[in-house]
This record gives C-alpha cells, structure tokens and sequence, in this order.
C-alpha cells in the first residue's frame, strides 16, 4: 500500500509503518464505546469538602509545596478561530447575529477597546470594526488565545497569557520560582516569547518570585494519516500523504517530559481577574493538599504489599473509598498493589448550569474494577446517553496530577492511556472531504488508568472565554 516515498513521510513524522496501519484499521473498524456504569455524583465518585477539610488540604499543600518540584502546565496551543468564528462570518458573508448586536453594543467594555480604537480611522462602521478585530489591526482572528488582551485593570490591560503568570504567583510558586510551561503552535511561539520577554520582569517584581518560562509543541509523531471517505489513505495534489494533528490528547507526550513531582493544567481561556481570583487560589491549594494525601498514603500501602504480610482489607478499604476503584470480590495483593502503582490526577469538578464539558462517570474495566473517568459524549454509546444527561458535574480542566511513584521516579504517563480510545471525524481539505483521527483527549482516554478522583468545586473557579462575548461576563469585567 505505502510507496518508498510514502515511507519516508512517515519516517519523517517519526512514526512507524506499523503505527500507521493501526490508525487506518481504527479508521476500519472504529473506536468501542466506553463501558458507562453510571454517573459519578456527590457521595457516589464526587468529593465534597468541608470548610474545615478544605482549610487542612490548603495547609497540607503550603506546608510541601517548598519541598516540591511543581509546574504549572497551560494547553495554549492553535488561533483562537472559534473564539471569533462569528465575527469571521459577518465580515466575510454578512451574516450578522445577536452576537455581533452585543459586541458593538458592548464594544468600549471590552479590554481591548483601547489598542482597537487607536487603530480605527474615523467614522469606521460596523464592518470595519469587527474586521479590525479579527483581521488587519489587532488581528486576533489568527492569533492564539493566550495573546489577546482579556482583562482591564488601572494600571493597564493583561492578555490571557499573563494571568496565568499572575496564578503561577499566587499557587504555583516553590522556593520563589514559580515555573510554567506552555504548549503552543510552532508558528505562535515567538508571540509569546516576545511579550513575556516583556511583561515577566513586570510580574516578578510585583510578586517577588523568579518565573521558569518554557514551552512545547505538538509533537509531529503524534499526528495521525487522514482517510478518503472509503478508508483509503488520502492523498494530496502531489501525492502525498496527508497528516493531522491528532487534537490535544497528544500532550500526553509533552505532559510525560514535564520533571516534577505536582503538576496543575489548565486551559489558556480559564482565567479571572485579581479581584475575583480568590476562590481559584484556594482550591487549587485544595485539590494539591487531597493529592498529596492520597499519595502518601498509597505509598506508604504499596511499601507494606512490597513487604509482605499487609493485612489487605484496610487497603482495599482505602483503594474503594479514597482513589474512588471498585474491586471485584475476588481481587488478590497483586490487584492492589497494581492499582496503587499509577499516577494520581485529583480534578476539580464544577456543578452542571448547562455548561459543555466532559462528565464524571463510573467505567467498567478489563481488570474487573470500576473507575472514575472525564467521559465527552461521543464516547458513549447511544442507548447510555441518558445517563450524560444525567451528569451532575461536569470537568472544566481543572487538574492537579502526581506523576511519581512511590520510589521518586516519574511515571512512564504514555503506559497509562487507553488507546482503544478516541473519534473519527468529517473534515475536507482542498475541497475535498476527508475522515480525521483524534487521540483520546489529555483528560479523557490519554489519561484513562491514572487513579481519579473528583472533588466539588465552586462554579466560581470555572471562568472560560469560548467565544469573544465571554469577556463581557462579571468574572472578565472591572470589579
């Protein structure tokens, strides 16, 4: 099937012939729905927290924090072209919606208003101010979200980028470094670098902290071969193969690089303002402190099974009610001491106001326990639907993951995905329609045999910028 010239593309993507027949026959064959149990709810696979818990768990965090390498990790790559998909179609094909209304009606609220209107000739109409947006003048339509400006304060504007700087300040930070890494687009890494260059001695006076700035990007062997309509592979004008990428579930290899014991993700667009912060800072410290708990005592469990002799029923006790793993009856040392080895995520879990996200469910595995997995809708079958509907949390990427083991070393985090996992898409290219291949999602598939646990969240922490209205929210807007 693969020409000499088609095995060297795919040795150029650092892949492998073997690799790419397993992502046709995917193609072929398609992905398996998950095996949904049930939902996860409060009592039932979501943590709720008490004050009096949740002021331990901050002060557990803050007591290791300097002893502990920690990371502050930001999805940010790609243009934020869904961000101004709207603006997009009214300058290009007219077509104007109560989105554009709000945004014109709206447009000196916005924190960008002051750099748009130095730009704008006078008497501009509609067009011209959308089209100055999106296209030549601020031209966000081709920028990343982490490069436009979303909150105004007194002293000036701050792009979403430096909020992220601001929270690596205030949970992030041990012995006065707080270090954070980006993934971002090849084509947006020097945007970035330019404007922190800028801004990061700003900050690091301000708080008094020294920042570790890195960045990666997608890594090319984690791209997928797109598919004419009949599987076939699809191949462009000049005969080549064409490659995707694989959509974010490949920052697992990006995620696996990380040197650190903790690390906190979260995406570029979930950020506040200063005035409004105080409930994000808190529980992150939150989930880190149930984190930190919850491996000190696998570890010390997995050191008692390597002994020998453990009693095993107050170890299963804590696999059930702790890191949330049903066991079967007959489960033996060996199943414990296997499910205690993995990396831990402790995600934050927003209660369900009709916002879209992937659900806390309760999956069915091979190894005859049930665990907690992020579950989006395309990975449940039809006839379970209603049990999404019925989801009262959703995950708004809100994670804390321990990636050592009980030894120090780090978790090897490309063993611990689901690669029976994943969707298969409609897209085009050149006019032509294609069939794309994504890998499970970093928080779904790609981390699907971590141990999970969720825990309740306040709605406060959950701020996104989906699209450009968003900013005109209470929790983007001057106190």
């Amino acid at each position: 099937m693969f020409t000499q010239q088609d095995l060297q593309q795919i040795a150029d993507h650092g892949l492998t012939p073997g690799q790419v027949e397993t992502q046709l026959e995917n193609f072929r064959r398609g992905f398996p729905f998950l095996n949904v149990v049930r939902a996860a709810s409060p009592g039932d696979g979501v943590t709720v927290v008490d004050r009096a818990q949740a002021d331990e768990a901050v002060a557990r965090y803050e007591a290791a924090a300097g002893r502990l390498g920690v990371v502050k990790f930001v999805p940010a790559s790609g243009a934020a072209t869904r961000m101004f998909k709207e603006l997009f179609e009214f300058v290009n094909d007219g077509k104007r919606g109560k989105g554009i209304d709000t945004l014109l009606d709206n447009i000196g609220k916005f924190a960008f208003w002051p750099e748009l209107q130095a730009l704008l000739p006078a008497g501009a109409d509609a067009k011209a101010i959308v089209s100055a947006i999106v296209n030549d003048g601020l031209n966000y339509g081709r920028k990343p979200k982490g490069l436009v400006t979303f909150h105004a304060y007194p002293e000036g504007a701050r792009k979403a980028v430096e909020e992220h700087l601001v929270e690596g300040a205030t949970y992030a930070a041990a012995k006065g470094v707080a270090r954070i890494h980006f993934t971002v687009s090849p084509e947006h890494v020097a945007g970035f670098e330019e404007l922190l260059a800028e801004k990061v001695p700003f900050y690091e006076k301000r708080f008094g902290i020294r920042y570790d700035i890195s960045f990666s990007v997608q890594k090319p062997a984690t791209d997928t071969i797109a598919v004419n309509p009949d599987n076939t592979p699809f191949r462009q004008d000049d005969g080549s193969l064409l490659f995707r990428p694989a959509g974010h579930g490949a920052l697992i290899e990006n995620l696996n690089e990380i040197d650190a014991d903790l690390v906190f993700i979260k995406n570029i667009d979930n950020v506040t303002t200063d005035a409004r912060r105080g409930d994000t800072v808190r529980y992150k410290k939150v989930l880190a402190g149930i984190l930190l708990d919850l491996e000190e005592r696998a570890f010390e469990y997995l050191k008692a099974l390597e002994v020998g002799g453990a009693e095993l029923e107050p170890i299963a006790e804590f696999i059930e009610k702790r890191l949330c793993v049903k066991l079967p009856a007959d489960y033996d040392s060996a199943l414990l001491r296997a499910v205690l080895d993995r990396p831990i995520r402790v995600c934050g879990m927003v209660r369900n106001e009709g916002e879209p996200g992937g659900g806390p469910f309760w999956v069915g595995n091979p190894d005859g326990t049930e665990s907690l997995q992020i579950a989006e809708s395309s990975q449940i079958s039809p006839d379970d639907l209603p049990l999404m509907q019925s989801a009262t949390h959703f995950n708004p990427v809100d994670l804390v993951c321990g990636v050592r083991d009980s030894k120090g070393r780090k978790f090897d985090l490309r063993k611990y995905t689901d690669p029976a996992t994943g969707f298969i898409s409609s897209k085009s290219a050149g006019g032509r329609e294609l069939r794309a291949q994504e890998l499970p999602g970093l928080w779904n598939g790609a981390m699907a045999r971590w141990n999970t646990v969720f825990v309740d969240v306040p709605v406060t922490t959950f701020s996104p910028v989906k699209v450009v209205q968003d900013l005109l929210r209470p929790q983007h807007q001057p106190a």
